[in-house]
């Protein structure tokens, strides 16, 4: 199951702009760039592709979202990607190696010896092996145009990267934790006398100094009980309000008071606190230098398909070929 699932989503993520410029049969034309066409046809198929990626990746309102924009930006996507085709070919960059070594790659994941075999692998999900093939080098020419084109013209300096750490200490700075340990008492079987009595006798049962992992095992609800008050560790942040602010006023061994939640009363005790730090420089710097050349890449890559477009002959002849 596990192969079938790997060899779906790779023949869907390199899908790239398959077909674009096949004319294997005359058909209704979405888009002119340059010497190529798009067809409606082939906007329909990289339409279903999409819509079943973000199937596996989403669902409800964050799919219906993503959907919407991808339906929105389709037809440039695809003018995109025949662009950085057309440049790829026009420099006649050669990607027969990176390509050998990815299907190499596939067939050691998926336990397959031959290409035969990763061949038989692909039409069993209803993939044509020779236009996956195409569509793995065309995503590698893409790769590399950018990587000639853009990448390489990149260039950090150190001060810059020291400049950032200084100015963004925010994005650098470890949150405070808290290891915490847990009472849980639910207030859905036992009457509202009957439920003070409980808090009451395992307060003083605390103060008498029994051991509070052993109060919890013995008289928490819930997974609380089974997990014998480990509640877990916590980054500021991440717990409710009306749980952190108690904790954060507490000492190492401290226990809080009562705290009422939706569902249930907590009583909590910090086990633990580290407190918030500013990670050193050497410890981002790669992060730091990761981010930049993320931010200068993305600048640099806009403005090279912007100029691209503006020197191409682009003509769409269908703005909703979806709905032809």
């Amino acid at each position: 199951m596990r192969k079938k699932k790997t060899l779906i989503l790779i023949g869907l993520a390199l899908a790239g702009a398959a077909g674009l410029g096949a004319q294997g049969v005359v058909e209704e034309i979405a888009a002119v760039v340059n010497d190529d066409i798009i067809t409606v046809s082939e906007v329909r198929e990289q339409h279903d592709q999409y819509a079943q990626m973000l199937r596996a990746q989403y669902q409800g309102e964050e799919y219906e979202k993503q959907y919407a924009n991808i339906k929105k930006e389709l037809m440039n996507m695809m003018i995109t990607e025949v662009l950085i085709l057309q440049q790829a070919r026009e420099k006649n960059l050669n990607v027969a190696e990176q390509v050998k070594m990815a299907v190499d790659g596939i067939k050691k994941e998926n336990n397959l010896v031959t290409d035969e075999d990763l061949r038989r692998a692909l039409q069993q999900q209803g993939i044509e092996y020779d236009q996956w093939i195409k569509q793995v080098q065309q995503n590698y020419q893409k790769q590399a145009l950018i990587y000639m084109e853009v990448d390489r013209s990149i260039v950090l300096d150190d001060s810059e990267v020291v400049q950032y750490y200084k100015r963004n200490p925010g994005e650098f700075t470890q949150p405070t934790e808290y290891k915490l340990g847990a009472v849980y008492l639910t207030d859905e079987h036992v009457g509202a006398a009957g439920l003070e009595e409980k808090r009451r006798e395992i307060s003083e049962k605390l103060k008498a100094g029994e051991d509070f992992n052993s109060l919890s095992a013995a008289y928490s609800d819930g997974p609380m009980k089974d997990a014998k008050g480990e509640l877990g560790t916590f980054k500021a942040g991440e717990l409710e309000k009306a749980l952190e602010e108690p904790v954060q006023k507490l000492k190492a061994g401290e226990v809080t008071d009562w705290i009422q939640m939706k569902n249930g009363w907590f009583l909590l005790k910090l086990e633990d606190r580290k407190e918030s730090f500013l990670r050193p420089f050497d410890d981002v710097k790669k992060d730091v230098e990761e981010k930049l050349f993320t931010e200068k890449k993305k600048t640099k890559v806009d403005a090279y398909l912007k100029a691209l477009r503006e020197k191409s002959f682009i003509k769409i002849l269908k703005p909703n070929p979806l709905e032809s």
